[in-house]
């Protein structure tokens, strides 16, 4: 049995490990962004605040990408097709290409009347116009990119994605400072940066699956049952993103409303929300794919070993990560626009951020283990009762409209609080039976 439980926490490590440093580098493209743009003025940070939110609206609702591949992988992988398991795959990637394109198009098209419902100022509208009108262009390549890690962990491999988007970091983190600072672009080169970090990730996948493809005999052309059968699995998690979106994005309204200094003061906030929620999620990840490598293998007690393991790891890691975000709390929002003034508006908020990391990580947790088990369908459902709570709250912030550091660490409260317990009573109820357990590829 102790061998066992040692086996069982390395193979935790060997996909959770390797998956932090990817994960963290995916909201790092958003931090530098913040950063390097944060030193322009608040306008501009706060313009991003709009466009992030946007960009990260289009891209969440197309999460399915990586979370319906990653377990359809390891299931085929699971029972010993490693040939369909990578076609599978490939297929998801055909799809994201697909759907990139469109959204880019539409998005663009639609900037003019995206940002305006959001409140601003005219000069923030103007910022956030800029930086979206660039970005839609690598909506794509973003997609691909969730795709393509998608189907490497689901084959157990996450030290791969790491490397690309390690790579893609430093790429992104350099055209950036010459972009914005070197040519004088402002607000524009930040987006020029990122876009082009974006398709040289895409780049280097699609060298790496290629190879993947040829040692596994898979067929790299779209096969148009795997690509519809891609789409339907992902409709309802679909679905369940898109109820997290709509939490997402009342929350920004209800900051825009609040000030442009507590716009910017959120943007700083949630970025950190952000990259803290990618860093608990590395343990998400091993549990989507060793919970549908397990199911794909029928061996429900090893299932049964990692929905217990990978929660209390997720529960003392958001301890952790909570403490950190203390202890630092009061040096964020300095680091980001080098103001005292927004560091300590944003302060009270990152210390409630730091308080709820414990239950982030296990809600993180959760909803790996039941989007590796396919219980898609029960994470839709889940999604819109999260809401029943939060959005009369968020409501009564937006009527009581408290401002200043007050206003957003209540702000915070609603979100990092009453979201996340909502979030964790209905998660934490399905696991308790077995009804998401489905064995079989």
């Amino acid at each position: 049995m102790e061998g066992t439980r040692d086996t069982l926490n390395r193979d935790i490590l060997r996909l959770a490990v390797p998956a932090l440093g990817a994960l963290v580098a995916e909201p790092l493209f958003l931090i530098v962004d913040s950063a390097l743009v944060g030193h322009l003025g608040v306008v501009p940070l706060a313009g991003l605040g709009i466009a992030s939110a946007v960009l990260q609206t289009i891209v969440g609702l197309m999460v399915f990408l990586a979370y319906s591949t990653t377990p359809a992988v390891a299931r085929r992988f699971g029972a010993g097709d490693s040939g369909k398991a990578v076609s599978a795959g490939i297929d998801g990637m055909w799809l994201a290409l697909g759907l990139g394109a469109i959204l880019a198009l539409v998005g663009y098209v639609a900037i003019p009347v995206i940002v305006p419902l959001f409140g601003a100022s005219a000069e923030v509208a103007e910022q956030a116009s800029i930086y979206l009108g660039i970005s839609m262009w690598g909506l794509p390549a973003m997609l691909i990119v969730f795709a393509a890690t998608g189907l490497l962990r689901g084959m157990q491999d996450t030290v791969t994605p790491l490397w690309i988007a390690g790579l893609g970091f430093g790429g992104n983190a350099v055209l950036n400072a010459v972009f914005i600072y070197g040519f004088g672009w402002g607000i524009a080169g930040s987006a020029v940066g990122t876009v082009v970090a974006q398709w040289g990730m895409v780049a280097a996948f699609v060298v790496v699956i290629g190879r993947l493809a040829r040692r596994h005999d898979a067929t790299v052309r779209p096969q148009r049952d795997g690509v519809s059968g891609s789409a339907r699995s992902g409709g309802w998690l679909f679905l369940r993103t898109v109820s997290l979106r709509i939490a997402l994005l009342a929350t920004v309204g209800v900051a825009s409303g609040l000030g442009t200094d507590e716009l910017a003061g959120w943007q700083v906030a949630f970025t950190i929300f952000s990259t803290a929620a990618f860093a608990l999620d590395a343990l998400a990840i091993a549990a989507q794919a060793l919970i549908g490598k397990g199911l794909g293998a029928e061996d429900d007690r090893l299932v049964t070993r990692v929905l217990g393991r990978t929660v209390a790891w997720g529960l003392w890691f958001g301890v952790i990560v909570g403490l950190l975000i203390g202890a630092f709390s009061g040096l964020i929002g300095l680091l980001f626009t080098g103001d005292a003034a927004v560091a300590a508006l944003v302060q009270p908020a990152l210390l409630v951020l730091a308080v709820a990391q414990p239950v982030c990580g296990v809600v993180f947790v959760l909803d790996g283990v039941l989007i590796g088990a396919g219980d898609a369908k029960y994470l839709a459902i889940a999604g819109v009762l999260n809401l029943v709570p939060f959005l009369p709250v968020l409501v009564a912030v937006a009527l009581l409209h408290p401002t200043g550091a007050w206003g957003l660490a209540w702000l915070a409260v609603t979100f990092f609080g009453v979201y996340m317990l909502a979030r964790l009573a209905t998660l934490g109820w399905r696991v308790r039976g077995r009804a998401w357990m489905t064995a079989g590829a």
